[in-house]
């Protein structure tokens, strides 16, 4: 397996090391954001939090001006460094991960106006521990994809696109048992649709995270494994 060492080859101008040290370095903090956003969320919606679930709306204007800072750097690094090779694929990865984490705090936003709403709506314990569940899965995988992307550990982002498969088959476990306390208690219908609303949306934040993993695998190994399947993925990174 390449190491951090072999990605990036010492260049004649240490300030382009640096640059491309401070925009992975600003990508990582963004995604320290966007995974504190994702636990406060889940954490107000199950304990009814609405001044949390408010701090969380909030705060998204921030990760959104994060995303495009980091763009500016990136671009300014393309049209100044014209970098080739693992340097551009790494400037690529990060330009692609910033708009998966950005996309990332919009899902927990979302999730945040939901946990207002049910708030408002009463108390109930339906879907709270589908909730619970699926979100400390989704939490544990933007963390293994950001640890990835900061060692360059295309094994540690395969783990990642894993653990989606078990979330997929988790989320649609829960929308069945959701569907059914639906059809069991009709007067249920409005806030059990916003729980499968942030069940929906913590599914997406793992695809995101998946993406990103998918990214490093890009940056490490200069192959592209969208679209290609799990089982196609794993063979690119265990042929390494």
């Amino acid at each position: 397996m390449k190491t951090e060492a072999g990605i990036h080859a010492h260049h004649i101008s240490q300030q382009f090391n640096i640059e491309l040290e401070e925009i992975k370095g600003s990508m990582l903090e963004m995604g320290g954001m966007v995974e504190k956003q994702i636990g406060d969320a889940i954490d107000a919606l199950i304990s009814a939090d609405s001044n949390l679930a408010q701090q969380v709306r909030d705060n998204d204007a921030i990760i959104n001006d994060m995303e495009i800072n980091i763009d500016e750097s990136c671009n300014r690094i393309l049209a100044r460094r014209h970098p080739a090779a693992s340097d551009l694929r790494l400037v690529l990865g990060i330009i692609k991960a910033v708009n998966d984490l950005e996309r990332m705090g919009d899902e927990s936003a979302k999730i945040a106006r939901l946990a207002i709403e049910l708030t408002e709506q009463g108390s109930s314990s339906k879907g709270y521990i589908e909730i619970r569940h699926i979100g400390e899965r989704v939490r544990k995988m933007v963390h293994m994809a950001l640890d990835a992307f900061a060692r360059y550990d295309a094994e540690a982002a395969l783990e990642v696109a894993k653990e989606d498969v078990n979330v997929d088959m988790e989320y649609g476990t829960a929308m069945r048992e959701m569907i059914t306390y639906m059809i069991e208690d009709p007067r249920s219908i409005t806030r059990v649709l916003n729980i499968i609303w942030a069940l929906r949306a913590l599914e997406r934040v793992g695809d995101h995270a998946k993406n990103i993993a998918e990214h490093v695998v890009y940056i490490v190994l200069g192959t592209d494994v969208r679209h290609i399947g799990l089982s196609n993925m794993e063979q690119q990174v265990k042929a390494e």
